[in-house]
């Protein structure tokens, strides 16, 4: 943490000295620095552990080193040296805890005993094993109904604890699985598994060494995945266009310098990430890649007019397509004013991009939460797809579609069934395979999930990782529907607010992190992940565990199920003796995984293979689907123009270069030059003079929601920085308060944290005392 908060100027390129002094900080700030260091060395590596950041794929390239800033800082932060053990909970009440910051609360380290809250005392004592099972199997049996608990997973499970968890939550009869992936990528998955019958990314590691071109859209590698930045510095180099539309100026899109590569980091130089840089409108995008397929429409006229060679791919829109009339007359019908004023770029922009794209034989196009966070995204991302079908970039080497994922395994989780809305292919093979009638009904996702808590209608809330009280919207909602459960369980690594935010009953359940040995009855066990190319690896941890007390997830959800249901449909302990039976039951029921564990024998793991990248379409027609949606009339929702305010701004929530999701592994944001500070919003200096402030003052943001419930953050201190005017960025979850719960996606319930209607008002002193009193 710096000692003296401040804003400076960041002039460095991304990584280099900047990162190694970042990544040393860590380190040695661990209190484990020396076994830290030889496991850091094992990261990513055949034999080593999965990195516990980012979903990035991993280089086929032997390297030593292979992993990035924010990767070291991951290991470090799990493998601290520092325990929150009983004695910490008899000497911290949970009100004492909740009135500190969420960084102190992680930084005090491992938790490291299984503990029961006690509301008597306002403490959590420590309890047994048997007892916490035997407590979770007494609330889930008291309940009337199984769809009155909800089994929340984070991206971070395994593909091991995820099957596990899925197969105990159906055997005990419900659907109700709200997860991460609700949050963030959900429209991609949506809308790519009605256009391309996969909801998975099309392209592997290879096709980036073979693109023409990479269309990197609302997102930001630097701080998100920053090992992405090599292989798109790289294709700069080879003379590959690299074209970047992102509202704000990202330093790991603009240049990088690897800390790996002696003379660039001794003469100080480095690379480009970029051949062009362009900044829509915060919900713009869908109007940019229309614009783009505008002009190769016009181009493909003209072309055909002329006798020239044709711009689209005629034999592929052919073979491997359907609905393409319908979808140029959604282009002829939409004007070129309404692409402008929505997209936010100018026509010239547009074309300019537009040219690129023709330019280019092989193109992949990558995005990130700035397109799936919108009332819209499901439409964005479609509009994407289009584009790509256009030229039959979908299925040929060196191009395709690639939603990168941000936690380590959040795709796997998916491809494990841990979904709301089960394929009916997976709960046949269930059935199938384990005898007992498996629920169809589709459950809740993490919105409806939180609907149902707060009105009552759930009652236990279990969850597999993650901080969902913090990574949630509607904090102050999220809150209070928690607390009105009878039981909250908790399974995580490190203490965080979630833990806080108590039902009735609570329990915090220690688990490994994916640094630590896991030893089990037939010996130390491997898990697998799939990354962001579905590749499916496997891990093995390095180091001992910091407390004897502490268990894997799937053990731990071994022993839930065996605690509520017997030996039914499995026998759960035998199933967590030795994963590789785990693995074998995957292997019986999830496509792609038959021979699961012989697989894994191969160094790097196995691809998963991907039916659209092949040109199998298993969508309604048979064929890839051309999109003719409506551009929206209005970004702002309606909500928000019922109200007749006018916003001052637009808000888009992020994280600062030191997180990694509701993770905080210090206080500055390097390559925003933010040092010691949370409560910033980035705005551009000319809306911070109209609306008669100056940089440096604090403000309170105010949500525009027309439901009656002020939604407010206090304290903000506004940060002059190049923003597009009338737009304004500021961290989560500092600023989840402000989006409200039923401001979701269409089709997905996903929360619009990319498109926040705000007005900005001078902070109040009083609110922030008022808030510091209501917490006491």
């Amino acid at each position: 943490m710096s000692q003296d908060p401040h804003i400076r100027d960041y002039k460095g390129a991304a990584a280099g000295w900047g990162a190694l002094k970042s990544v040393t900080k860590s380190w040695l700030g661990s209190d484990n620095a020396f076994k830290n260091l030889r496991a850091m060395l094992k990261t990513n590596q055949n034999g080593g552990f999965d990195c516990p950041g980012c979903a990035w794929g991993e280089s086929p390239e032997n390297d030593t080193v292979k992993f990035c800033e924010n990767g070291a800082k991951a290991v470090n932060w799990e493998a601290t040296g520092r325990s929150v053990d009983p004695a910490f909970f008899a000497r911290y009440s949970v009100s004492a805890l909740a009135d500190q910051t969420d960084y102190w609360l992680e930084f005090q380290g491992r938790l490291t005993h299984p503990m029961r809250y006690d509301a008597a005392t306002d403490h959590y004592v420590e309890t047994s094993w048997a007892e916490a099972f035997a407590l979770i199997a007494k609330h889930l049996h008291a309940l009337e109904s199984p769809d009155q608990a909800e089994f929340y997973t984070s991206g971070r499970a395994s593909n091991e604890a995820a099957f596990l968890y899925q197969l105990f939550v159906r055997a005990y009869g419900t659907n109700n699985f709200p997860d991460c992936s609700n949050m963030c990528h959900e429209a991609s998955g949506v809308g790519m598994a009605q256009t391309l019958g996969v909801g998975k990314g099309t392209v592997v590691f290879h096709d980036l060494e073979l693109a023409d071109a990479i269309f990197v859209i609302g997102q930001n590698p630097g701080t998100n995945h920053p090992r992405m930045l090599e292989p798109l510095r790289e294709a700069v180099k080879r003379g590959a266009q690299v074209v970047c539309f992102n509202p704000l100026k990202e330093r790991g899109l603009e240049r990088f310098q690897h800390p790996q590569h002696p003379l660039e980091m001794l003469s100080n130089g480095s690379e480009p990430t970029n051949t062009a840089y362009f900044r829509p409108a915060l919900g713009g995008d869908m109007a940019v890649m229309r614009g783009i397929a505008k002009y190769l429409l016009q181009w493909e006229r003209e072309a055909k007019a002329k006798g020239e060679p044709a711009v689209f791919d005629h034999a592929f829109i052919a073979e491997h397509t359907s609905g393409i009339e319908a979808y140029l007359q959604t282009l002829d019908a939409t004007p070129w004013p309404a692409l402008v004023a929505q997209s936010g770029l100018t026509q010239a922009e547009i074309e300019q991009a537009a040219r690129m794209y023709r330019k280019a034989e092989r193109v992949i196009m990558c995005w990130a939460m700035g397109v799936t966070q919108h009332r819209h995204s499901v439409a964005i991302v479609q509009e994407i797809v289009n584009l790509q079908l256009l030229r039959g970039n979908v299925g040929k080497p060196g191009a395709g579609l690639s939603p990168v994922r941000g936690h380590s395994n959040v795709q796997g989780d998916r491809t494990m069934g841990i979904d709301e809305k089960p394929k009916t292919a997976l709960l046949d093979a269930l059935q199938a395979r384990f005898e007992f009638q498996v629920p169809r009904t589709h459950g809740h996702n993490a919105v409806l999930a939180i609907k149902a808590m707060e009105e009552g209608r759930a009652k236990v809330f279990i969850g597999l990782g993650g901080n969902f009280a913090q990574a949630t919207p509607d904090t102050a909602r999220t809150h209070a529907a928690l607390r009105n459960c009878a039981l909250t369980v908790q399974i995580s690594t490190k203490l965080n607010r979630s833990h806080l935010v108590t039902g009735g009953d609570a329990l915090i359940l220690p688990c490994l992190g994916r640094t630590e040995i896991d030893l089990q009855a037939s010996g130390p066990q491997g898990v697998t992940v799939e990354d962001t190319f579905s590749m499916v690896h496997i891990s093995h941890g390095q180091l001992r565990p910091r407390s004897p007390h502490m268990r894997s997830e799937p053990w731990i959800i071994a022993g839930m199920a065996q605690a509520t249901l017997g030996k039914h449909p499995i026998d759960w302990e035998h199933a967590v003796a030795d994963y590789a039976h785990i693995r074998s039951l995957i292997a019986d029921v999830i496509p792609g995984f038959e021979h699961f564990n012989e697989r894994l024998q191969q160094p790097g793991g196995f691809h998963l293979g991907n039916h659209a990248a092949d040109r199998t379409w298993r969508t309604a027609t048979g064929k890839a689907q051309f999109s003719p949606n409506a551009l929206p009339a209005e970004l702002v929702n309606a909500q928000v123009l019922a109200r007749g305010d006018k916003p001052d701004l637009i808000l888009q929530t992020l994280r600062s270069h030191d997180q990694y999701n509701t993770t905080l592994y210090g206080l500055d944001d390097r390559y925003r030059g933010v040092f010691g500070l949370r409560e910033v919003v980035f705005v551009n200096e000319a809306d911070i003079r109209r609306m008669g402030f100056e940089p440096g003052e604090h403000v309170d943001l105010v949500s525009l929601w027309d439901d009656g419930v002020e939604r407010r953050v206090s304290g903000f201190r506004l940060v002059a920085y190049d923003v597009p005017q009338g737009q304004a960025a500021a961290y989560y979850p500092e600023t989840n308060p402000l989006v409200p719960l039923e401001s979701y996606g269409e089709g997905t319930s996903t929360p619009t944290s990319k498109f926040v209607a705000i007005k900005v008002e001078k902070a109040k002193a009083d609110n922030r005392i008022a808030a510091a009193l209501a917490t006491d």
